[in-house]
């Protein structure tokens, strides 16, 4: 089965001309040469996101593996979906789905089932496939949509996916896909979101997910960043960085009502 776009033409450019002319614009020429464990990359339309998710990923060396954990914005499917399809279709080509390593995620961690219902229609990984794609065409992914929004869960899912990726010997990268606030003032959406980012850069999954909900920050990616943290530091993380922060404002002007987006690297 192969899992067709649903945003091209609205968040990001539906034509491979105009996609290929976008993402040489918003990602960095400079190659990166190291293997970073992780980054978290903002998933709005590229006219307003798209320059910190290309910055971010330009920090890292794209390599033959990623996963892709994204949130669940339907409602759709199950808690922890794996796509079963053989491949994503952008308007750039096919990018394969490491099937054999969606077969083991499954079978190795009991939280994780294949589903395709969560991924029909969500835009959170599908938008982040093309920069991908674009930094190493031989790519393949394993999109993972989450809905859970238990700590416990999340947690359980972070450290199944660590001690499986951890007995292979090839280099796979971690992608969380995540907006911040949503729809406050740009002042008020840095001061909140700032308190978020402070807690990824702390390698601290348990607190970031206290942090989001004890102060009420409207960031749609938070269960797949908690089991990305987790991951991480059962794989032996240590360092974190914010590559960039900004907001929709700065493209749209209007600063009373923005969303935030962060880039970060885990390494």
């Amino acid at each position: 089965m192969l899992r067709q776009p649903v945003v091209a033409g609205s968040f990001y450019p539906g034509s491979r001309a105009q996609l290929s002319t976008a993402l040489r614009q918003l990602i960095p020429e400079s190659p990166a040469d190291r293997h970073g464990l992780a980054v978290v990359l903002p998933h709005a339309g590229y006219v307003y996101s798209g320059g910190i998710a290309g910055e971010t990923l330009a920090q890292v060396k794209v390599p033959q593996r990623v996963v892709l954990l994204g949130p669940n914005h339907t409602g759709d499917g199950a808690e922890f979906a794996v796509s079963q399809a053989s491949a994503w279709q952008t308007p750039l080509g096919k990018v394969a789905v490491d099937q054999e390593l969606a077969r083991l995620l499954v079978t190795a961690v009991p939280l994780a089932e294949f589903d395709d219902l969560a991924h029909r229609h969500e835009h959170s990984l599908e938008v982040l496939v093309p920069f991908l794609q674009w930094q190493n065409p031989a790519v393949q992914i394993v999109p993972i949509c989450i809905r859970s929004f238990s700590l416990d869960a999340l947690l359980e899912f972070g450290t199944g996916l660590a001690a499986t990726l951890d007995k292979r010997a090839d280099h796979v990268l971690l992608v969380a896909s995540s907006d911040m606030s949503h729809f406050i003032s740009a002042e008020q959406a840095r001061e909140k979101d700032f308190l978020a980012i402070d807690q990824v850069l702390k390698l601290e999954p348990a607190e970031l997910y206290r942090t989001v909900r004890q102060h009420r920050i409207s960031m749609c990616g938070v269960a797949p960043c908690v089991s990305l943290l987790q991951a991480c530091r059962q794989l032996g993380a240590d360092r974190a960085e914010l590559v960039r922060y900004g907001n929709s404002g700065d493209q749209t002007g209007d600063l009373d009502s923005v969303v935030g987006y962060a880039g970060m690297v885990i390494s």
